[in-house]
């Protein structure tokens, strides 16, 4: 008669004590690959903005520390993320999914696909108004702007345009107007966000772009592409202050908090223009990767953070000495960076 093997036993005092060490274990492990992402969610290791970047090819959202220039997660982004908003309470990011015309949230804490807002026909540029309340798409198969309310993650009503195919919205600082650039309009409309209308449009180039505002919402810069050129809008007139000579393609702007300077990406020449707001002259060029498109500073202004579509990076650029620091990997065609 052959003996039955036993299956193998741990002594009674060692299954003791790993029964007494396993939620310390587990509680360590947890710590480990928690702790990055909530520290750099509250800000309270670093102190350090995140810029979060989407990939319009890999349908992925980069996010890079600002301090490290280090990606530290990469967040599911619908099917084409291009435009992007961040909450005031950091807890959703809104992303504008274009082939299935709608804002796609993205909860930030889980970070997790969240709900999601139709929109109508290809929605692109998104912002968000300066109180947090408002966070607005650029519509461009309904030539029209459409508004969330943030409080209830609905979309609130949608505001008209008359330029055709616009691409970005964005508000001014001090929240009272909505400048929307018309791909095929040649002309910047103006809305007058309290009262729920374009009240004027003021006319560009071919095919203007990125919107910037001075701090004190005095003026807007709009690159125009197909003109090579910066216009400068005096927003209490709606008339045109200024013609800048950019690079080729110029399209996405950028402005420093000081106000002092405006940065342009020139998609066709891969460089960065700097516009020294006093002259309103371009006083330098910086070299960024392949297609340069929208850009971001760090809320101190220190760093510019540009989306390189072709290279599939993100330049980091040194704005006080104007020099190119390092390229972020990040993924597949990068439309664009938000920071805070």
């Amino acid at each position: 008669m052959t003996a039955r093997a036993h299956p193998a036993t741990i002594p009674v005092p060692l299954a003791m004590a790993l029964a007494a060490i396993a939620p310390l274990l587990m509680s360590l492990l947890i710590s480990l690959f928690a702790v990055p992402w909530a520290a750099a969610q509250t800000n309270t290791k670093t102190g350090a903005a995140l810029a979060y970047v989407p990939n319009e090819g890999s349908a992925t959202i980069s996010v890079i520390d600002t301090l490290s220039d280090q990606v530290i997660a990469d967040l599911p982004g619908g099917s084409k993320p291009r435009g992007l908003a961040i909450g005031a309470d950091r807890r959703w990011l809104y992303v504008s999914d274009q082939p299935n015309n709608r804002l796609q949230l993205v909860d930030l804490k889980t970070r997790a696909l969240g709900g999601t807002i139709a929109l109508g026909e290809s929605p692109e540029g998104v912002s968000i108004s300066p109180d947090g309340r408002w966070v607005v798409a650029a519509v461009e198969g309904r030539n029209e702007i459409a508004v969330t309310d943030t409080r209830s993650n609905a979309l609130a009503f949608s505001i008209k345009v008359h330029g055709k195919n616009p691409e970005h919205a964005v508000f001014s600082p001090n929240g009272k107007l909505l400048l929307v650039s018309a791909e095929e309009g040649e002309a910047v409309d103006v809305i007058d966000f309290s009262a729920r209308k374009q009240v004027a449009q003021v006319a560009v180039g071919a095919r203007p772009r990125g919107i910037g505002f001075l701090p004190d919402s005095s003026r807007a810069y709009v690159a125009t592409e197909n003109a090579n050129e910066v216009f400068v809008i005096d927003t209490a007139r709606f008339a045109i202050l200024a013609r800048i000579k950019a690079g080729l393609r110029a399209n996405g702007v950028a402005v420093h908090p000081s106000g002092r300077e405006v940065y342009v990406s020139n998609g066709g020449d891969a460089n960065v223009a700097v516009i020294d707001t006093a002259s309103n002259q371009v006083v330098a060029t910086i070299p960024v990767g392949q297609r340069p498109w929208n850009m971001a500073l760090t809320p101190d202004g220190k760093k510019l953070y540009v989306a390189n579509g072709r290279s599939n990076s993100v330049s980091v650029i040194d704005t006080a000495t104007r020099t190119r620091l390092r390229d972020v990997a990040v993924g597949k065609l990068p439309w664009g960076v938000v920071i805070k």
